[in-house]
């Protein structure tokens, strides 16, 4: 189906998924072949909060970002987050045996508005340009195989779980017009 300009999997309204934390322990911050994908208006906000998030990050962490800079490419040229060298994105830490993305900790505790870039946000949503269109699909991988166990489970679906990256990235307009053509409620689990 497409929304604007935006392409969006059939199979995303289909699919239940929560992340369970306790279960995976953020391995998707671990794991991988390349760091998460970033915008420039991103790594421009990166650059202006390196001050206040030096402190959190561990000494590979600081070490890479002194090095190379907040951010990296990967095989294909786009701009991601730096790996340390055990491959672990640069910007998470480890908190009671599971990764902490130090944006979203200090997003949490009300310290920056930046809660983390908008590619972690939405996973296990990719967004792939394509000429004029953006396409949204599903990235699967053995990792998140909890994550749409539990999800179905608890009737989680996937759209439901990634509502507020969907909007941070494509405004609530674009969210309920996604919601309504999957034939969703776009209002479901508001508070009142």
């Amino acid at each position: 189906m497409i929304i604007e300009n935006v392409v969006v999997s059939d199979e995303l309204k289909d699919v239940y998924f929560r992340c369970p934390l306790h279960l995976c322990h953020g391995d998707c911050c671990v794991e991988g072949d390349a760091g998460a994908p970033l915008t420039e208006e991103e790594i421009s906000i990166i650059e202006d909060l390196t001050e206040t998030i030096l402190p959190l990050m561990d000494d590979d962490g600081k070490k890479v970002m002194n090095d190379i800079g907040s951010f990296d490419y990967d095989m294909s040229g786009k701009m991601v987050t730096p790996l340390k060298p055990n491959e672990e994105c640069i910007y998470l830490i480890w908190e009671n045996g599971h990764t902490v993305c130090v944006f979203e900790k200090l997003f949490i505790e009300g310290k920056i508005d930046f809660q983390k870039p908008i590619s972690c946000h939405l996973y296990p949503i990719r967004v792939i340009e394509d000429g004029a269109f953006e396409k949204l699909l599903l990235h699967r991988w053995r990792i998140c195989a909890d994550a749409f166990i539990v999800g179905k489970q608890e009737g989680v679906r996937l759209l439901e779980f990634v509502k507020v990256p969907l909007i941070r990235k494509y405004g609530v307009q674009w969210y309920n017009r996604l919601m309504i053509k999957c034939g969703f409620d776009p209002h479901k689990n508001e508070q009142k």
